[in-house]
This record gives structure tokens, C-alpha cells and sequence, in this order.
């Protein structure tokens, strides 16, 4: 029988900031993988692991510890802990650059749409605050 979602229940991203040392561009990359898994890319097992912490049902490190999923993730880490100990330092070197690069250009996609969204830090979004004197007048 299929869990009905609990609609109180929503996804918080700051555990994924607390584990990205607060680094906002890596958290969105971390919920992005999590979407990943969410869509199939994984197995069954992570697929239910990603959606159950998308949904806000339980949180990525209590899920983690879920032996079914912490099965599945060394698993599916193993291949690539073979294929990392089998490149170059100058082939680590070059994927270590290409991570940072990707932080990178995420966080330019979050200060572009911290820029371009109303409301946004810095940004006037057409509400007045009650302490904004712009149309008020004492007489």
C-alpha cells in the first residue's frame, strides 16, 4: 500500500547547506543529484532514498544510515573509487578543476537570479515596508 505524502511535510534544504559547509552553489548541486536519483538513475533503492528526502519524509544523513540505501550507495560508489584510483594525479588534477568549475558557474546562476528576482536581496519588489516614507505625508 502506497504512503499517502503528509502535505505538512516539506523539503528543507538547509540540511544540504549545513553539509555543504554553507556553500550555496554546492547544496543546489546536492539537491540536484538527489533529483537525479529521484528519477531512476541509481536504482530502485536510491530512487525511493531521494524521493523520501525531496518530499521532506526524512532527512539525507538519517536516510543514509538506512541500510538498504547505504547499501545501494557503496554500490554504486564502488566503480567510481576504482576508475578515481586508477587516473593520473594530473587526470585528478583535471576533474578536481572541472567541480570547481561547476561551483562556480552555480553560483553565477544563483547571483544572476538573485539579480533578476523581485524580492530578492537588494532588489525593490514594489512593497512598501512600514517603515518606507515614500508616499506618506504628517499633513
Amino acid at each position: 500500500m502506497a504512503e499517502v505524502p503528509d502535505p505538512g511535510k516539506r523539503f528543507d534544504d538547509s540540511e544540504l547547506v549545513e553539509m555543504s559547509q554553507g556553500d550555496p552553489a554546492q547544496a543546489r548541486l546536492l539537491k540536484k543529484s538527489l533529483e537525479t536519483l529521484a528519477a531512476g538513475h541509481g536504482g530502485d533503492a536510491l530512487k525511493e532514498m531521494a524521493r523520501e528526502v525531496l518530499s521532506g519524509r526524512a532527512g539525507l544523513r538519517d536516510a543514509a544510515n538506512v541500510s538498504a540505501y547505504a547499501d545501494q550507495l557503496i554500490e554504486q560508489a564502488a566503480p567510481m573509487a576504482e576508475k578515481w584510483a586508477s587516473l593520473s594525479e594530473a587526470e585528478r588534477d583535471e576533474l578536481a578543476a572541472d567541480g570547481r568549475r561547476a561551483i562556480a558557474a552555480e553560483q553565477e546562476r544563483i547571483d544572476e537570479e538573485r539579480r533578476t528576482t523581485p524580492g530578492s536581496p537588494g532588489e525593490g519588489d514594489g512593497k512598501k515596508s512600514r517603515h518606507d516614507s515614500r508616499g506618506w505625508s504628517l499633513y
